[in-house]
């Protein structure tokens, strides 16, 4: 063999070996030679749109960060957003759309408890990734769920530090909870019952009102006669706002507090100068703090996508989301699959994020993500009572 057809054969074998290289890191659904591809069910329309679109910008930032960097292995982060209301039927309907027509790798920034409850038996029957959801329940939290991956607090947390707040810096005994009529709601029923109850007390009174709807009143006309001196909120923006406001129409200035999922900048929005001392927990750290290395990255990381885009917990929860995808498939290597992303997820358990610590899994449990309470002020912005 000549010198010349030797080192012609040596270079089709080497081009024949990244052939099939290429080909064996493309193999899994929704990875390809220069992309991974994830999907997002969320309310992007609708009644509870500001989080599913914040949620959406916040990912969008993180995923184009990575990608200007030159990606993950040589691949492009890339997501697909489909919206389904807020409402647990579109939401399986959208969440297979994504799986099987679309081809998604995993899923990432769901919204909801009652969309979780009826898309997770799908998710994982496949073995699908399901990322960051939007969502503090409890059952998402069971380690048997192998495909979740939680980066907040649990809203039991979330309902231990509002009650803490409540009864031992506020000195309140009467307190009642105004909440979504499903598994949303009674997930937070349950925190607040139980926190009341290791301090010896139990609710005053509780109202409901239904999903996707600003038909508080009847709450409202329950709640009032057992003036509470404090009400805990368990809903969206929406009807939150609108069930504040009529209490004050009424003439009643109860303190409320609300869990995070409400969407905190929305609330104040829907408020105005209503919105003035209303507690919010929160799982993220304060986005206008940029002394947080975490929260200057994702500042900047959402200016260069869009500079109309401003600071928002919502958001920022997203690009910690995204943040962590990309930090868990880097730290996988060059051929990604799902199962080894949820095992490599699960088996650091830890992921330092721009100097913040985010843990996941058993981790999490050893060391619960935090929870701090914030307090609107007049002019719609937030004082942090107390940071991460």
């Amino acid at each position: 063999m000549t010198r010349h057809r030797l080192a012609t054969r040596l270079v089709l074998t080497t081009v024949l070996l990244a052939t099939i290289a290429v080909a064996a890191r493309a193999d899994e659904v929704g990875v390809s030679s220069d992309a991974i591809l994830f999907g997002q069910a969320a309310a992007l329309e609708g009644p509870s749109s500001a989080l599913g679109q914040r949620l959406r910008h916040g990912i969008a930032a993180a995923f184009a960060e990575i990608n200007a960097r030159g990606g993950i292995h040589g691949r492009k982060l890339q997501l697909i957003s489909r919206d389904d209301g807020y409402d647990p039927d579109r939401s399986v309907a959208q969440t297979l759309r994504l799986i099987d027509d679309d081809k998604v790798f995993a899923l990432i920034g769901a919204v909801g408890t009652p969309t979780a409850m009826a898309t997770i038996p799908v998710t994982s029957a496949r073995g699908i990734p399901f990322i960051a959801p939007f969502s503090g329940a409890e059952f998402l939290r069971d380690l048997e769920l192998a495909n979740v991956v939680n980066i907040r607090a649990s809203y039991g947390a979330e309902t231990e530090t509002l009650i803490e707040h409540l009864t031992e810096d506020r000195h309140f005994t009467r307190i009642g909870i105004f909440y979504q009529d499903d598994s949303f709601g009674r997930d937070g029923l349950a925190g607040v019952k139980s926190a009341l109850a290791r301090r010896g007390l139990e609710l005053a009174v509780e109202g409901t009102f239904e999903r996707n709807t600003r038909a508080v009143g009847a709450a409202w006309r329950t709640i009032k006669r057992a003036e509470p001196e404090a009400i805990v909120m368990v809903g969206t923006y929406g009807p939150s706002a609108e069930f504040i406001k009529l209490a004050h129409r009424s003439g009643a200035y109860p303190t409320f507090a609300n869990i995070s999922f409400v969407g905190a900048t929305a609330l104040a929005n829907e408020l105005g100068p209503e919105g003035a001392g209303v507690v919010v927990a929160q799982v993220v750290p304060f986005p206008w703090d940029r002394s947080i290395k975490l929260v200057a990255d994702y500042q900047a990381a959402q200016k260069a996508i869009d500079p109309t885009l401003t600071p928002d917990f919502v958001s920022l929860e997203g690009y910690v989301s995204g943040r962590l995808a990309a930090a868990a498939l880097e730290k996988l290597g060059p051929n990604p699959t799902r199962a080894a992303l949820l095992r490599t997820i699960n088996d650091v358990g830890r992921f330092d994020i721009s100097g913040s610590i985010i843990t996941v899994g058993l981790r999490a449990i050893e060391t619960p993500p935090k929870v701090f309470l914030t307090v609107i002020q007049k002019d719609g912005t937030f004082k942090a009572v107390d940071r991460l």
